[in-house]
């Protein structure tokens, strides 16, 4: 049997996830205890219609959301991606490590120039020392609102996961559906200086279900069999928003988050921001009810301005001889969009799993220190413009006051070959100007632009990075991902970070190993990491709108003395600008 869209090799591997069917993809050669599995991604235009209203998105091989990746620790990836829209385009690998591999991390004008149409880019890595539920997006402008999908990382084969073996495990991914072009919403945003249009449905696996009108048959249908344990791997790919989360009548038990395992600990209610995943145990009851159960997703917000203040549903329903048509069918209580407190209450709960077989290695001193602010900001309106920002202005965000903007060429190429002019060493170690962060804001609002500012650190320093909220334009929660690397959240809490007396509170022993944390509302988070990847690594909020508006920043990490410390040269078809 062939596959449409995949490379032809001689031997043609189909694994496995509950019930659903991964991507095919071929198998060419073992490698170092892993194989090479080869995929290929077709960049395409496609008619969609949800919400009654149909139109053109840009997906991969025609899928939305995007086909499954499946492969396991210590496997090689190679992915061809072909553009033929259009748009330019990147993909991201959300979570992957890229150990010396950072020409394939994907964000665009960072390690790579964009592939442009009628362009293709080969992304090569290997998985190391990971396993779980990770994704993959786009990363160029907003096209991740449809270019996105699960990456599944299995453990190696004959190994097991540290808790019961599930009877099958299924993918959710939340995503954001917009009536409009998400291309033309932002590019108007940034025109006008006003926040963005919001989305119109939020979705599960793609469907924004019933509680939105002329909806009812775009409902994603989860069918289970009573008295089974199930893994639900839970991949928050929306835009813009942090997401509330339950079934109805139903507990879970969380087992992983970004693709690390932790303590397991029961809830009702999950918390899950733009970036992350979660992995969740999910036993059914048994006998099967003579009922179905709502799952349900809704937004976590805090700040000033509009957002998409409704809720995605799905169904839980259960295989029953008596098949009920009319059963009843429950609703979960969702918390208030408000609830920091339950967010708060959640996030502490995560701690590393930290044994034997997967052992943590929290830098236990620190060689630089950093203190980031994170908030939003804004710009004067041009002259000769009426802007629809804050008091006529456009509105900005920032990290120590720095909005970053992305060059013309990509930082990676200009770094490797020491290119003049693109970067500046010289981002804020602090914040330029401090002031009551928490407090009342200060009179200026206005963002430093301009120049590309990047942090240099030394080969494996041991590097701690305080991320701390603002009151200016409202306090708010800030979902921060790290390319490159996981960090350790060592602490949070809210108001302003305490230098003194903050750190000895500090988990040393088994803090939540991450690659995505959200900056509480209002408050802080301190988080820790060992700069052993060379290369040039984006960090920047997962809000796109945050990030188009400028809140990120990046790293450059100095080669090591050895051969396996060195970033290797750029691929040959790598793009040009």
């Amino acid at each position: 049997m062939r596959f449409p869209g995949f490379l032809s090799s001689a031997v043609t591997v189909i694994l496995f996830v509950g019930c659903f069917m991964a991507v095919p993809e071929v198998v060419t050669a073992k490698h170092g205890g892993g194989v090479t599995r080869h995929y290929k991604f077709s960049i395409r235009m496609k008619n969609i219609t949800r919400l009654c209203r149909s139109k053109s998105i840009v997906t991969v091989n025609g899928k939305f959301p995007g086909p499954r990746v499946v492969a396991r620790e210590g496997d090689r990836l190679v992915v061809k991606v072909v553009n033929h829209v259009p748009n330019n385009i990147s993909i991201h690998w959300h979570g992957i490590k890229q150990l010396r591999s950072g020409w394939a991390d994907g964000p665009a004008y960072i390690t790579q120039c964009p592939i442009q149409t009628g362009q293709s880019y080969v992304y090569n890595f290997t998985i190391t020392g990971q396993r779980g539920t990770l994704f993959w997006h786009a990363h160029f402008s907003w096209m991740r609102a449809t270019v996105y999908g699960p990456l599944i990382i299995l453990p190696r084969r004959n190994e097991s996961y540290p808790f019961i073996k599930p009877y099958k495990e299924v993918p959710i991914l939340f995503g954001e559906w917009f009536n409009a072009d998400t291309e033309a919403v932002i590019n108007q945003s940034l025109q006008t200086g006003a926040g963005p249009n919001v989305s119109d449905a939020y979705t599960l696996n793609g469907l924004p279900g019933p509680l939105y009108n002329c909806s009812g048959k775009d409902t994603y249908k989860l069918k289970v069999k009573p008295g089974k344990t199930y893994l639900l791997r839970l991949i928050n790919a929306a835009l813009n928003d942090e997401l509330f989360f339950s079934i109805a009548n139903h507990s879970v038990t969380v087992v992983e988050a970004d693709a690390t395992y932790v303590k397991p600990f029961v809830t009702d209610t999950l918390v899950i921001a733009p970036g992350q995943t979660t992995s969740v145990l999910l036993k059914t009851k048994s006998p099967a009810p003579d009922a179905a159960f709502y799952m349900l997703a809704r937004p976590y917000f805090t700040g000033m301005g509009t957002i998409d203040n409704t809720t995605v549903a799905g169904i839980l329903k259960y295989e029953n001889p008596k098949n009920l048509e009319n059963a009843p069918l429950f609703k979960p209580s969702l918390p208030a969009i408000n609830a920091t407190n339950v967010v708060a209450n959640f996030s502490n709960m995560f701690k590393s799993l930290a044994t034997n077989k997967f052992p943590i290695n929290v830098p236990q001193k620190v060689d630089k220190r950093f203190f980031f602010t994170v908030g939003l900001g804004t710009n004067p309106c041009p002259k000769n413009q009426t802007c629809q920002g804050p008091n006529g202005t456009k509105f900005a965000a920032s990290m120590n006051n720095i909005s970053f903007a992305l060059p013309t060429t990509a930082l990676l190429q200009s770094y490797f070959f020491s290119k003049n002019g693109v970067f500046t060493a010289d981002f804020p170690d602090s914040p330029l100007h401090p002031f009551n962060y928490t407090g009342t804001p200060p009179n200026n609002t206005h963002v430093i632009n301009g120049t590309t500012k990047v942090e240099v650190l030394p080969f494996n320093a041991s590097v701690e990075v305080i991320m701390q909220d603002t009151s200016i334009l409202g306090a708010e929660s800030h979902p921060l991902h790290l390319h490159g690397y996981n960090f350790y959240v060592v602490g949070q809490g809210f108001g302003n970070f305490d230098p003194k007396n903050d750190p000895s509170k500090f988990n040393l022993v088994d803090p939540v190993e991450r690659n995505t944390i959200g900056v509480p509302s209002g408050g802080w988070v301190a988080i820790r990491f060992q700069a052993d990847n060379p290369g040039v690594w984006l960090m920047h909020c997962h809000f796109d709108v945050h990030l188009s508006w400028g809140l990120r920043m990046a790293w450059i990490v100095l080669n090591g003395k050895l051969p396996n410390q060195k970033l290797p040269p750029p691929p040959s078809d790598l793009p040009k600008c």
